[in-house]
């Protein structure tokens, strides 16, 4: 029973099981203050329910739950419920016309475009790195900003690799230093693939020469690849760093570069994350898209393109092809 039940924990990831327990949290709140029953589930009070989280009336429970929430924001939320109600033996009909016809109306009525975060072009990463102190943990940020955009990965995959197959507690996957550059083999949304990095023009913007000295270094031979560094930066710990030091690290060097010195520093923070370091592969690799979608780990081309912030648009004209 508890082998089935951690197999059970591990269908979904850490971060999705947080968000999920928050949902669920945050809908039974809501039931307790209008003397709503949880249980057994009813269409018609989770219908009310995403009415009410895109059009707060009433009491609010907070000032921050009286903003009306995204659709995506709502449609994470049933993903929430509906795991919170599986969780205790009931069924959530997603389809059921009081939820699919409120939520219907709610994508009709407030859908927007996805706010996309702004790519980190090559010329913006090599204004990055040179911001960072030549220390250890300088090489390190240097290397991790270096593999994450040549590798188009994702924060989370970037601080889950190890250096070998160690399978180490929180390891998500494992980096091989081959004679032409680098293996890496993530597990992702999507299931394990490789992602193949190869070395750099030159010594300054190369990933797999920037990871070579880190590992030297940092002397790590086996375990985390990216490690927090002792206070006084002179020795890396074995304590793997979280995803939220890619994030921070990147708002840092993106502030001390002054990237996009036209905005302000609120509007210039917000508008790069994690992802901004796979938008800018995206956008920037001149090469077959399907190249690239193989190295984001996509499984279509449609959402590789949406991280192309900049690519060659109306290169085939339909419209003279068609004889117009």
């Amino acid at each position: 029973m508890e082998t089935a039940r951690d197999y059970a924990k591990a269908a979904a990831s850490e971060n999705t099981l947080k968000a999920y327990a928050k949902d669920w949290a945050h809908f039974a709140r809501w039931c307790r203050m209008r003397g709503a029953d949880l249980l057994p589930s009813s269409p018609q009070l989770i219908g009310l329910y995403i009415a009410d989280l895109a059009a707060p009336g009433g009491k609010a429970l907070s000032q921050s739950a009286s903003r009306p929430l995204s659709v995506s924001s709502i449609e994470r939320r049933l993903s929430g419920l509906t795991w919170g109600y599986a969780q205790r033996g009931e069924r959530l009909d997603r389809k059921d016309r009081h939820i699919a016809s409120v939520l219907a109306g709610i994508r009709r009525k407030h859908a927007r475009p996805p706010v996309q975060k702004e790519a980190i072009l090559p010329e913006n990463l090599l204004d990055m790195l040179a911001t960072l102190p030549h220390d250890l943990r300088g090489l390190r940020d240097r290397a991790l900003l270096l593999i994450g955009f040549a590798g188009g990965l994702r924060r989370s995959e970037i601080v889950s690799l190890d250096h070998g197959k160690d399978d180490t507690p929180g390891s998500g996957g494992w980096v091989e230093i081959l004679e032409g550059g680098v293996l890496i083999t993530p597990r992702g949304k999507t299931g394990w693939r490789e992602v193949e990095i190869a070395c750099g023009s030159s010594d300054q913007t190369c990933p797999v020469h920037a990871l070579n000295q880190w590992l030297h270094y940092a002397r790590i031979d086996f375990g985390p690849l990216f490690v927090a560094v002792s206070r006084n930066g002179r020795k890396a710990t074995g304590d793997r760093l979280s995803h939220e030091h890619v994030a921070r690290l990147i708002k840092q060097t993106v502030e001390e570069a002054g990237l996009r010195p036209e905005l302000s520093k609120a509007e210039r923070l917000a508008l790069y994350s994690g992802h901004s370091l796979r938008a800018g592969l995206a956008s920037s690799a001149e090469v077959d898209e399907r190249y690239v979608q193989k190295q984001l780990g996509h499984a279509s081309a449609e959402m590789t393109r949406r991280y192309q912030r900049r690519r060659d648009r109306f290169r085939v004209n339909l419209t003279k092809a068609a004889g117009l």
